[in-house]
């Protein structure tokens, strides 16, 4: 508010006064004229109402030197500055910090305007002093800022370029220089364009455009070229430069990912090839069949499965070590066969398989037999040779499978045929493989449930004396009715037992019942009836087979020559286990009988051998008597043979009276088969050992 007397001066006086009055009450700027001496001293001349209320200056400072009104230290900066103004006769302009109370201190912009007289001299300096304190922390902050911002960008590892709407790079920083190999002004006369991969320009391109509208964009998967011209894999990133709500530019921010992209290509090559071969692996195998499958390219293709013939014997001969050394020859010479379109992958062990693209039946034959040729020569290791050879089943898409599981279980039972017709050459898949193996895996599952479920039971089929036609003995033979698969012939059953160790826990029950049935036979006849049950190879080599046979005759209280163990050739070939067993068998008193005799290659050997007491002429040399010659003479031998070292002779297979009567001409002591009686339950062949008493 204006004071009345201030309207009165200001109406009534004239210009000089009005604005000394506006400079002295109005102005808020801190105003000081300083009368400039000799000597480049200084003295208050005038002072405006703010100056004298802020400036620690009173009106009683007037007339008084700098020296004297203001502390030594201010006093000397105050006195530089119009010193420099009083000398140069220029404006000189500069910042200071202003005590206004002893709690208050604000930033002052001070200029410093010489007056002149009519000579040129300065006889006056003018000081303003304006209050800056809120700009002054305005640009303060707004440089901090900027501080903080490039000493993020400057050491930031991530390349930043800052470009405009055109593409032009305004400014990069260190990181993106170390990147590129370009200094910074070549940088700036570059469009960014140019620094990508030519075909990682539409991604590169398109990610701007979506920029200019105000979208921070990514990428993982763009090239950027080097100065040396060679190109890094980088993460791009791309965000928006906006000034006043408008977008000016684009930072683009690069992160060199070529380490992670180099671990993750290896992290890739590892999990789709094989560790010790270097090929393709079944993981491969499955994502190659599935982007075949799936685009449907190939009209037709085969897979051939192939494993070595032998390799197992060979690996155990030679070592594991050696054994992989065999291996990488294998893969190297399969990846080696000519022929465009052939891939080759390892599944494990010594097993491969081999996709053929756009290959016929015919042309997977033809290419077959350039695998078989591929093995005719030898394998080398440690200046030693050896030989191999595969088995290989193939199945041809579509008509073997339309997807990778079917086409590769397809292949493998193919190559199972191989394998059990003798091995070393190849063959195609057929449906008839599957169905067979349909009934295998049900047959299996069932098998594993039928002795809990009470599923077995023995029948038997006497040996009849050809002289007395007494039957002294039986053969126990083992039957399997099931509810779901019904009657099931050992012949189908017994292979499979075998196969999956059944054959163990079901000859021992075996061993059991037919103890069990001699008990209840012992009154039928004065000696009792001796009883045969088959011992398999792998049953005779279990370590409790004698305690289990031991258990079962004391639990039912039967002598042990009622008790026949009927062993094949094929049990007896491991000399040095299979001679204790038996040794042990016949003091335990037991009866030892060779099934089968005449089929193998050594029977003579075991005769020698083993402590044996019955021969079992085997079926496929009696089935043609009389008539065959040459069955008629080994027959003969086979007999001479047995009585001449004193054991019992049985022919087997007899379905006819003129077998019957060459037999017993023959002084053949006993004989079974068709002709005497067919095998029956435990009830009928009570009836027969009665009859024969009678």
């Amino acid at each position: 508010m204006v004071k009345k007397e201030d309207d009165i001066l200001i109406k009534g006086g004239n210009m000089e006064q009005i604005i000394f009055h506006i400079i002295f009450k109005h102005v808020k700027d801190l105003v000081f004229i300083m009368e400039v001496e000799e000597g480049n001293r200084f003295r208050y001349a005038f002072a405006n109402q703010n100056a004298l209320l802020h400036a620690d200056v009173t009106a009683q400072c007037l007339g008084k030197t700098l020296e004297e009104v203001l502390p030594e230290e201010k006093a000397k900066l105050l006195q530089s500055y119009y010193r420099r103004a009083a000398q140069s006769g220029k404006i000189i302009s500069f910042h200071d910090e202003v005590e206004i109370s002893s709690n208050c201190k604000v930033f002052g912009e001070t200029i410093l305007t010489p007056v002149k007289d009519g000579v040129g001299k300065v006889i006056y300096i003018v000081g303003v002093t304006r209050d800056v304190t809120q700009s002054f922390k305005e640009k303060r902050l707004l440089m901090e800022s900027e501080q903080k911002y490039r000493s993020i960008v400057d050491h930031s590892l991530d390349g930043v370029l800052s470009i405009n709407l055109s593409g032009d790079i305004l400014e990069v920083n260190p990181a993106a220089v170390r990147m590129t190999g370009y200094n910074e002004e070549l940088l700036k006369q570059m469009d960014i364009s140019v620094l990508f991969h030519p075909e990682d320009l539409p991604t590169f391109r398109n990610m701007i455009f979506q920029t200019h509208y105000g979208l921070a964009m990514e990428s993982f998967d763009c090239r950027f070229r080097k100065r040396n011209k060679q190109f890094i894999s980088v993460q791009i990133k791309t965000v928006p430069i906006i000034i006043h709500s408008q977008i000016e530019g684009v930072y683009v921010i690069i992160r060199d990912i070529s380490e992670q992209a180099k671990t993750a290509e290896i992290i890739k090559y590892m999990a789709f090839h094989d560790q010790l071969t270097g090929i393709l692996n079944r993981r491969a195998l499955l994502e190659k069949l599935d982007v075949l499958l799936k685009g449907k390219k190939e009209k037709e293709f085969s897979l051939f499965s192939m494993d070595l013939d032998r390799f197992k014997l060979l690996n155990d001969t030679i070592g594991h070590l050696a054994g992989d050394v065999i291996l990488k020859q294998v893969a190297e010479r399969l990846s080696g066969i000519h022929s465009s379109g052939a891939e080759v992958f390892r599944q494990g062990g010594d097993e491969f398989v081999i996709l053929l693209h756009n290959s016929s039946r015919h042309d997977a034959g033809l290419f077959a037999q350039k695998i078989l040729a591929a093995f005719s020569d030898s394998f080398y290791h440690d200046s030693k040779e050896y030989y191999l050879s595969p088995s290989i089943g193939i199945s041809v898409y579509p008509y073997d499978g339309k997807n990778a599981e079917t086409l590769i279980k397809n292949a493998n039972e193919a190559l199972y045929r191989v394998k059990e017709k003798g091995k070393a050459h190849f063959q195609f898949y057929c449906p008839d493989m599957n169905k067979f193996n349909t009934n295998v895996i049900a047959l299996e599952t069932q098998l594993r449930k039928a002795a809990e479920r009470g599923e077995f039971k023995l029948h038997y089929q006497p040996q009849v004396n050809l002289r007395t036609k007494e039957v002294e003995s039986m053969e126990a033979l083992l039957r399997w009715d099931n509810p779901e698969l019904g009657s099931v012939s050992p012949g189908e059953f017994i292979p499979v037992a075998e196969d999956t160790g059944l054959i163990v826990p079901i000859g021992n029950w075996v061993i059991q019942e037919a103890c069990k049935q001699i008990q209840e036979w012992r009154g039928l006849c004065k000696n009792g009836v001796r009883v045969a049950v088959n011992i398999s190879p792998k049953q005779f080599l279990q370590l409790d087979l004698l305690n289990i046979i031991e258990k079962s005759l004391n639990t039912f209280n039967i002598p042990p020559h009622l008790l026949e163990i009927e062993i094949t050739e094929g049990a007896m070939q491991d000399t040095k286990e299979a001679i204790p067993i038996l040794k042990k068998m016949k003091d335990l008193g037991l009866i030892i009988s060779v099934d089968d005799f005449g089929t193998g290659y050594s029977s003579l050997n075991y005769l020698k051998q083993f402590p044996i007491d019955i021969l079992k002429i085997d079926q496929s040399f009696v089935k043609d008597l009389p008539n065959s010659n040459k069955d008629a003479a080994i027959i003969s031998s086979i007999i001479h043979l047995g009585r001449s070292l004193g054991l019992e002779v049985i022919a087997e297979g007899v379905e006819e009276e003129c077998q019957a009567e060459f037999l017993k001409k023959g002084n053949c002591d006993k004989a079974q088969g068709y002709f005497f009686a067919r095998p029956m339950p435990a009830c009928s062949a009570e009836k027969i050992i009665l009859e024969a008493y009678q």
